[in-house]
């Protein structure tokens, strides 16, 4: 049952972020793995993840993360490519036990643009363990 609930929120993830872009060819829908061997340095952990939003061309964010086996604290959007943590872009809201959301309006600036369209932009998700980052996936332009 609980693994039908998060398959759920992660569609009700990406129907919400294609009706909230208005236009599916307006964004690029990104479905990433978040895992704890993707963390810098990596985490020896059994959660995992599912990473939903979509960047439009005028750096719109929509979207959500879906995750399971983790107590998570926060989650964020970073700057930072494959191997390096960097700073955050977006901070996520929590809806529920295992569910993130990216806030109404949030927006990449030009420079974040840019990281994205180079890969160096990644999806992190903490816990009191680990407090800089349980899980993580990388997004890929």
């Amino acid at each position: 049952m609980r693994n039908l609930q998060q398959a759920l929120r992660l569609c009700a993830f990406s129907v919400l972020t294609c009706l909230a872009l208005g236009s599916a060819s307006a964004a690029k829908l990104e479905q990433a793995a978040l895992a704890g061997a993707n963390e810098v340095p990596p985490v020896n952990t059994a959660a995992s993840g599912t990473v939903s939003v979509a960047i439009a061309s005028d750096g719109a964010v929509s979207g959500g993360v879906a995750t399971r086996g983790i107590a998570g604290t926060a989650a964020h959007v970073h700057v930072g490519g494959v191997g390096m943590n960097g700073p955050v872009v977006i901070a996520l809201t929590k809806t529920g036990d295992s569910a993130w959301t990216v806030p109404a309006g949030s927006r990449l600036n030009t420079d974040q643009m840019k990281a994205y369209r180079a890969g160096d932009l990644y999806v992190n998700v903490h816990s009191a363990v680990h407090k800089d980052g349980e899980i993580r996936a990388q997004l890929k332009p």
